[in-house]
């Protein structure tokens, strides 16, 4: 009896075989590609690429750029080359997704790179990495490295000193502050980082403050800052987080005004400054006075006087002609090739001219109730 079940069921094992792998062939609704042939060979033939984590953190804070390592180990010889697609990945992207892989110095058959990200949400899930070999633009292999897990906080919430650095190393190279205006002062900060997110510096209860350069050739980030300070401020302190040391360093930054004033008070602003007010009101206050002693001594001598000083006053009161800016135009501080950037135009603008030296031209911008002086290149006034 149990002779004949066995032969049975043998039996019934053959006939079905067949339809079973037709239907199992068939699912997916036309022939399999490369792709998913591939997949097949891999998981079912082939195993000649190993994926593995080299480094990566455990713990990760809001805003924080960070890298993870990974070892690509391939023992077959008939590949082109490697591409790495990042997949399943939510509120979390890679900086550098093109990064190329590097042959390990100690093996032939081993190739690692390094991907940085950012960590804006809470709610995120680190990608999984999809590793492929290629050989004449056809795929030949490809393994899916499964994502990390990583824990996520937030830090120095309610630190007013807090610049929003999270970095494993930062220093200032240089600071320097200059007279602006009469209540103002402009101090510039020339910023290195490494492993750091440079690009969100930011200190609390300066109104205005901005970037005139940023260099990113992650890991090492570079920054020149500025902020307009009040003139009697005596430092800037601020505070970074070092995940080298795993707490907050404290940076103070002295002020001392420069002896070499951005320009004098009149540079400044014309329109502003005592000196130039008073000027007006003396020219304005003469020119009456010699229409009155005209008036009074019938002399000419009067008439040409008054009429003298009311050509000055009105050209002391006619506003300076405009001039449009191009697009990225930078303003300078001083009309040198070495001096400070203030500010990089976002969009074309119109400014007041007011002379021209060294190729440069001298310009008076912003609002009605504050004006600035700087400096443009001729090469970035847009011509009529």
């Amino acid at each position: 009896m149990k002779t004949i079940l066995v032969i049975f069921l043998f039996i019934t094992n053959f006939l079905f075989a067949n339809e079973l792998n037709t239907k199992e062939s068939s699912a997916f609704g036309m022939p399999l590609n490369n792709e998913i042939t591939s997949k097949h060979n891999e998981y079912v033939a082939a195993k000649n690429l190993y994926l593995s984590y080299l480094s990566n953190p455990k713990h990760i804070y809001k805003n924080q750029r960070f890298g993870i390592e990974v070892k690509a180990l391939i023992t077959r010889t008939n590949y082109d080359y490697i591409k790495t697609d990042f997949i399943n990945g939510k509120n979390m992207i890679p900086l550098n997704p093109n990064q190329s892989w590097k042959k390990s110095e100690f093996s032939s058959n081993i190739y690692t790179n390094k991907y940085y990200f950012k960590a804006y949400e809470k709610k995120f899930t680190m990608p999984s990495l999809k590793v492929r070999l290629y050989k004449n633009k056809k795929l030949v292999e490809v393994r899916v490295l499964s994502s990390l897990k990583m824990t996520f906080s937030e830090i120095a919430k309610s630190d007013e000193r807090f610049s929003n650095i999270i970095a494993k190393d930062l220093k200032v190279v240089m600071s320097k502050t200059k007279q602006y205006t009469n209540k103002e002062a402009l101090t510039i900060i020339n910023i290195e980082a490494t492993q750091s997110n440079l690009e969100d510096f930011y200190i609390k209860g300066i109104k205005e403050q901005g970037f005139t350069i940023i260099e990113d050739n992650y890991p090492n980030q570079h920054i020149i800052y500025f902020l307009v300070i009040p003139i009697h401020k005596k430092s800037i302190v601020f505070n970074y987080y070092n995940t080298t040391k795993n707490n907050f360093e404290k940076i103070i930054l002295p002020i001392t005004l420069s002896e070499e004033l951005v320009s004098t008070q009149t540079d400044l602003n014309p329109n502003n400054s005592n000196f130039e007010f008073y000027k007006k009101i003396a020219v304005g206050v003469l020119s009456l006075f010699t229409l009155i002693l005209f008036i009074w001594k019938r002399k000419y001598t009067f008439l040409v006087l008054f009429l003298l000083l009311a050509i000055v006053f009105t050209f002391f009161v006619i506003p300076n002609k405009t001039i449009k800016l191009k697009v990225n135009s930078v303003i300078y501080l001083l009309p040198t090739k070495n001096s400070t950037i203030f500010k990089k135009t976002k969009n074309e603008i119109v400014v007041e001219y007011m002379k021209r030296k060294n190729n440069f031209i001298k310009i008076m911008f912003g609002s009605s109730e504050k004006k600035y002086i700087g400096w443009v290149k001729e090469k970035d006034v847009i011509k009529n």
